[in-house]
């Protein structure tokens, strides 16, 4: 299966839109990154947050420790010092939540920055290079049939007549060289129908 046309202007053309494809979806995947690096940023004050917690539970916790040994109060001055460390625990819990909130926020966007467009250009631009392919295959298998040369021929008889304006038709006309089964007539409108999808005859 031919991926690109034999004529040089058709085949220029196709290598430009898959180059222009291509580079969409690579500006998106770049953007959509950006984004979420940007939208990462907004997970530092959680990341302060879990320090300061987490610092702010460890003083707590070893003064708790260190006042344990005062005798007759210590056990007293422990028990409040020890729920101040849970608190502290519970702001470094709540920094890490922060930045959980934050990452999944920063993934679902990221993955929508880069699904839709990229969907969206394939959309736009894989269905008709499909079909090129497809219809380029059977175009060449009909060129190489038994009397394909003919119903090629009949194809640019039908199709759009700019092609056929642009050569110097034979006596009578195209049609009427069909009909008399004139084979310079009917090659001609062979390589015409070929011409017209970017194939050679």
């Amino acid at each position: 299966m031919r991926l690109y046309a034999q004529t040089p202007a058709r085949r220029n053309r196709q290598v430009l839109v898959d180059l222009i494809a291509l580079a969409l979806i690579a500006t998106a995947v770049w953007a959509a990154l950006l984004v979420h690096e940007t939208i990462m940023l907004l997970a530092e004050p959680g990341r302060k947050v879990e320090r300061s917690g987490g610092s702010l539970a460890e003083e707590l916790g070893n003064a708790g420790e260190a006042v344990s040994d005062v005798p007759l109060i210590g056990g007293v001055l422990k028990k409040p010092l020890r729920s101040a460390a849970d608190a502290g625990s519970g702001i470094a819990d709540a920094g890490v939540s922060l930045q959980e909130t934050v990452s999944q926020v920063a993934d679902v966007v990221t993955a929508a920055l880069i699904v839709v467009p990229v969907l969206l250009v394939l959309l736009l631009w894989l269905p008709p290079r499909l079909l090129w392919m497809r219809r380029s295959s059977t175009l060449r298998r009909l060129a190489e049939a038994p009397g394909g040369a003919d119903l090629l021929a009949l194809r640019a008889l039908t199709g759009p007549p700019g092609a056929l304006a642009a050569r110097p038709a034979p006596p009578g006309g195209w049609a009427d060289a069909w009909r008399r089964g004139d084979r310079q007539a009917i090659s001609d409108l062979s390589a015409i129908a070929l011409a017209h999808v970017g194939l050679r005859p």
